[in-house]
């Protein structure tokens, strides 16, 4: 395997760093439960990844079993216990631990035992935080949708429920 072709052409580097503090507020508040940092979205990195900070309390839901065909996502925990579904069986993941799962890989997680935190990675960087608002909207505002309408939310958004 070899390095990529250069995204940077200019002889000398530049300064172009960005810095999110930690105390910086939550750009989404999901349910009451869970609350997700924006730290770099696909549109920030110019398409190569987006990286979230994934904040839940105690019994925290997550999304059903699914998978991507167009990006791949991983879970690195920070802190407390999350659930990972790898397509077979449930683990309690602690903080240290890393899940990556292809695309195509059938996942799901949750949060049952307490306050955790963990990255959420996709890469390609897609414009996930679209996914994370339109559903938080739906569920927060009581939108009733159809099976046939869930389904074409969730295509638009590369995301295929089991």
């Amino acid at each position: 395997m070899s390095y990529p072709d250069a995204l940077y052409l200019a002889d000398k580097g530049e300064v172009s760093a960005v810095l999110r503090a930690a105390t910086a507020a939550p750009d989404l508040s999901m349910f009451g439960m869970t609350d997700v940092h924006y730290l770099a979205t696909g549109a920030s990195t110019g398409g190569q990844y987006g990286l979230y900070r994934w904040e839940m309390s105690d019994g925290a839901p997550g999304p059903a079993a699914h998978f991507h065909k167009t990006i791949s996502e991983a879970f690195y925990v920070l802190d407390g216990t999350v659930g990972i579904y790898d397509g077979e069986t449930w683990h309690d993941a602690a903080p240290g631990e890393f899940v990556f799962v292809p695309p195509g890989g059938i996942h799901a997680f949750r949060n049952a035992q307490g306050p955790a935190t963990m990255l959420i990675l996709f890469a390609p960087g897609a414009p996930r935080e679209a996914y994370f608002e339109d559903l938080a909207d739906i569920i927060t505002n009581g939108t009733e949708l159809t099976p046939d309408e869930w389904t074409a939310f969730y295509n638009r958004h590369d995301q295929y429920m089991l």
